[in-house]
């Protein structure tokens, strides 16, 4: 004897685990108040050997970073430019998420790919090609894709995800020239 279902089967949508919206509208809310302020980040860098370096983040394991074989490192950790590039995916899957969150949309999944062009003809200043300005080197383009799902159409989510882009921290500091000087530590 075999059992009749009387009820259709029920899909389970698994949601994110959601960040603090209170939270986000009181830091918003501090930033409406003061548009001026700023925050500083630190890290400390280390070089062990070759070129894999040891970066101290506050009280977090060190974020290793080295060279591929084929850049005369040892292979053991993400490039610079790789850690660039993952730096600035945090950042947008930051800003989407808070987004989402202010405009209270709930986000099931969320995945950025992200590629970068990026060349080294001057090897890194050591005799290479000499006649390299500093807008010749460093990344020449950024490719970024996103898969997002959640509770809101494919035009809602497009407009969540362009919205982070444009108050993306990291994403403007790579768009727009800032200061930036190096020195000796006395």
């Amino acid at each position: 004897m075999s059992a009749v279902l009387t009820q259709a089967p029920s899909t389970v949508k698994a949601y994110l685990r959601p960040i603090d919206r209170d939270g986000l509208m009181a830091f918003a809310e501090k930033g409406r108040n003061n548009p001026s302020s700023r925050g500083t980040n630190k890290v400390h860098t280390v070089t062990e050997g070759q070129y894999r370096t040891l970066s101290y983040v506050g009280d977090h394991a060190p974020v290793v970073v080295d060279e591929p074989l084929h850049l005369f490192g040892q292979n053991t950790a993400p490039a610079p430019g790789e850690i660039v590039l993952s730096a600035l995916g945090g950042c947008l899957a930051v800003g989407i998420t808070a987004v989402a969150t202010w405009k209270q949309i709930k986000l099931s999944k969320l995945e950025l790919f992200l590629e970068g062009d990026i060349g080294n003809p001057a090897a890194w200043g050591a005799g290479g090609a000499l006649d390299k300005a500093p807008l010749d080197m460093g990344f020449q383009a950024i490719r970024v894709k996103v898969v997002v799902e959640g509770d809101a159409s494919r035009a809602e989510l497009d407009e969540i995800v362009q919205h982070a882009n444009q108050y993306s921290p990291v994403a403007n500091t790579m768009r727009n020239p800032i200061p930036f000087s190096i020195d000796l530590a006395a």
